[in-house]
């Protein structure tokens, strides 16, 4: 039985699987928006969302945190622009925008995940 599990594993061991995330995250953070598969976009986006709040609360063990996830630079832009941008902002950071372009190789699903 696989009660209390979620996620997605998207073939790989935990490890992987978290580094994974955690570029998928500071790529998204980096560019603003990515074309990506449906799921993982909607395996992203509560991570990335995570970190913006975590951002919002402008101090500095809240910046430490966001060292301890993320990279310098994805921490700091985090931090400095988008948390200023989200200041007045309760959640929903991120939009996720379903295509109908499926993907050559095994005919997954596109969709562009963006900030709103």
């Amino acid at each position: 039985m696989n009660h209390a599990h979620t996620g997605r594993k998207f073939g790989r061991r935990r490890g992987q699987r978290r580094a994974f995330v955690k570029s998928l995250a500071g790529n998204l953070v980096m560019h603003g928006r990515i074309v990506t598969t449906e799921a993982r976009a909607k395996a992203i986006r509560p991570v990335v969302e995570h970190l913006i709040t975590e951002a919002k609360k402008q101090n500095l063990a809240a910046f430490r945190r966001l060292l301890s996830k993320t990279d310098k630079t994805v921490a700091a832009k985090l931090y400095y622009d988008l948390a200023a941008r989200y200041k007045n902002r309760r959640g929903g950071y991120l939009r996720i925008s379903h295509t109908d372009i499926a993907r050559r190789r095994d005919g997954s699903f596109r969709a562009v995940i963006e900030f709103v």
